[in-house]
């Protein structure tokens, strides 16, 4: 079965003066116009295209790739809005529809935002929701502490930032847990700190415990040989300044220089770290 919205990959059944036609094992076909049929393709070789529906709604594969899919979350450009809603550069020719009361806001030309594509039911076509929440679930949480996971930050709150977890979960990274800049739109990775009692998932952005302690390392070392060895750092040092080099908390520091000192791939002065001949 083709999945508009998705990515498939299909059979090149023939060649026509239009493009080729694809099909599935199930005999459905697609067109694939001629601008993306590429130069070196051989009949009943297997083609991964995107599927979805033209100016006209009719389906058509292409080899673009878009920045959102069906059932996905990004971070996308308002090109243009219309009389029913907003459009969206999705990285192709036709824009992301989004009808006015999908948005949490008003969308404006030339903003972004974050939303969700789905298949609207009543028309059949894809469409995108600022409504994120209403497609994000806790229910059901298959994720333990220190799993490293992907994220999307799409709202600030007083505590922090909230973001998108493996594109279905909802998630919380305190400010507390911060030391590098994000902002709405942020992809980032991620590790799970907590799943609390009620489902509600604590995210942070260091490994925790004993798996913090070679990233950390590494950081620190990656740091010193882009200054030529040395660091201004040391255990006196203020957390904003450790956060504003190095971006990690100054717990992570200290454990990430024991490390290195152990290993005796520093020296640890009094002025900061330095690198030693090893």
């Amino acid at each position: 079965m083709i999945e508009l919205g998705n990515y498939n990959t299909l059979t090149i059944l023939r060649g026509t003066s239009v493009g080729l036609f694809l099909g599935d094992d199930e005999g459905t076909e697609i067109l694939l116009p001629n601008k993306y049929v590429p130069e070196d393709f051989k009949i009943d070789a297997q083609l991964e295209v995107f599927c979805y529906l033209d100016h006209e709604e009719r389906p058509v594969a292409t080899t673009l790739q878009p920045k959102i899919v069906r059932n996905g979350f990004a971070y996308l450009e308002v090109v243009e809005v219309g009389e029913f809603g907003a459009f969206l550069d999705w990285g192709l020719e036709k824009q992301l529809f989004v009808p006015f009361r999908e948005q949490t806001q008003r969308m404006e030309a030339g903003k972004k935002y974050v939303v969700h594509c789905y298949m609207d039911e009543e028309s059949m076509r894809l469409a995108a929701s600022s409504k994120v929440e209403k497609f994000l679930s806790n229910a059901t949480i298959e994720l333990e502490v220190n799993d490293e996971v992907q994220l999307l930050v799409y709202r600030k709150t007083p505590l922090g930032w909230e973001v998108i977890v493996e594109n279905k979960h909802k998630g919380l990274i305190f400010d507390s847990d911060i030391y590098k800049p994000i902002h709405i739109g942020s992809t980032l990775k991620g590790y799970i700190k907590k799943v609390r009692e009620d489902n509600k998932i604590d995210i942070s952005l260091q490994p925790i415990g004993a798996k913090m302690l070679e990233p950390t390392a590494k950081i620190i070392l990656d740091k010193l040989h882009e200054n030529k060895g040395f660091l201004p750092l040391h255990d006196k040092s203020s957390p904003d300044a450790i956060t504003q080099v190095l971006h990690l908390s100054k717990k992570a520091f200290k454990k990430g220089v024991g490390i290195l000192y152990r290993q005796r791939m520093i020296d640890i002065r009094a002025d900061g770290i330095y690198l030693t001949e090893k």
